[in-house]
């Protein structure tokens, strides 16, 4: 079997100039460059360039799928934009890392199965894209999912204790949901974690304060950001006002006490187990209720047949002397019945006689008489 990559990168913020794409063209002759996204499948042979440099000098996010089990995942955004202290706290594993590049924060996000299947790339990046909106209005559950994975990966001591819970991990988002999937997260750790997470609402006191903030800030610097609202195109002047608003509020501790990762895992395996126990009862109860039903209903046609034997065994013989294979299998199931209906009689004896005769007058019919075996007749 040939080995499989797909390299998908896009550009957000900025779309590639003309001499980008020059340049990413002499990287890959094969590769499909617009001015906003560079895409490249290989079967054979491997991509020239370093995802990670070309994430730094001109896109905003990256995914990598290949056939060998390998999902990743890069997120490019600006460092004002990041409370970067906060954003370390869930950074601990292995499975993901934070790439400080100049005025630019890089976020690496990578799974690894040995239990995979042949899966082609196009069009996982679409759902994700979003993550990187959510981070940067100070939505960081995709880290703290990151963070979970690494958890479950084995690569965080069991006695360390799980970072802030963000509010509404037990509503994740479309892209969330796409993230999870992605890393190959269990989704009954996420909702153990999830346990922990308060259900966030809009505050009108932070609006006030937020308006107070604003009222407070020099008129030079309100000036300032006019100008950049109208001249420098940035589409998050915004988000950057927030991130430093958010600095300012004394945030309260609405969390439960922290957890370790034992204790979390534990509770996770111990929630499947109660999981997996109940589908199966529930998977138990609806085939005894379709074996009562189907012995009903079993019940009834014999009731319906009962009386006619003799008119059947004569539908058998003119069934087997066709030599058609559809009646056949129709002869052997009137044979079932009328076994079923001997019991009913207690005439099991005579039903065997008949059949040793038809077995005997019939012999050379192979195919029906292993029919016959098949039934266990």
């Amino acid at each position: 079997m040939s080995e499989y990559q797909y390299y998908e990168f896009q550009a957000i913020d900025k779309p590639l100039s003309e001499k980008d794409r020059e340049a990413l063209r002499d990287i890959s002759s094969r590769a499909q460059i617009t001015s906003t996204s560079f895409v490249n499948e290989y079967n054979y042979g491997n991509f020239k360039g370093d995802p990670l440099k070309l994430v730094e000098k001109y896109f905003d996010a990256f995914l990598y799928v290949t056939n060998w089990g390998t999902h990743q995942l890069m997120l490019r955004i600006p460092r004002k934009l990041i409370d970067l202290d906060l954003a370390s706290q869930y950074c601990i594993g292995d499975s993901w890392t934070i790439y400080e590049k100049g005025d630019y924060l890089i976020f690496d996000f990578t799974s690894e199965t040995e239990d995979y299947d042949w899966e082609e790339g196009e069009g996982y990046l679409l759902p994700l894209i979003s993550l990187r909106s959510d981070l940067i209005r100070g939505d960081y559950r995709c880290l703290y999912l990151a963070w979970l994975f690494c958890a479950q990966m084995d690569e965080i001591e069991d006695d360390e204790e799980e970072p802030p819970v963000p509010a509404n991990l037990g509503n994740l988002n479309a892209s969330l949901e796409s993230f999870a999937d992605f890393m190959r997260l269990d989704k009954d750790l996420i909702q153990v974690a999830a346990e922990n997470s308060i259900a966030e609402q809009k505050s009108v006191q932070n609006d006030q304060k937020l308006k107070i903030w604003i009222g407070g800030l020099p008129n030079s610097e309100k000036d300032t950001i006019i100008f950049r609202l109208i001249n420098d195109n940035d589409p998050h002047i915004g988000n950057e006002l927030l991130q430093r608003f958010r600095k300012t509020l004394s945030i309260k501790d609405t969390q439960k006490a922290s957890r370790t990762v034992m204790k979390m895992l534990q509770k996770a395996e111990a929630y499947t187990k109660k999981k997996d126990r109940q589908i199966a009862e529930q998977k138990a109860k609806e085939k005894a209720r379709k074996e009562k039903e189907a012995a009903i209903a079993r019940e009834k046609h014999l009731n319906g047949l009962a009386g006619r034997e003799k008119e059947i065994w004569k539908k058998v013989d003119t069934l087997i002397l066709t030599k058609k294979p559809k009646d056949y299998d129709e002869a052997v199931r009137l044979l079932i019945d009328l076994k079923d209906l001997a019991k009913k009689t207690n005439t099991t004896s005579l039903f065997k006689s008949k059949l040793m005769a038809i077995r005997e007058n019939h012999s050379r019919k192979s195919s029906f008489i292993n029919r016959i075996d098949s039934a266990n007749l």
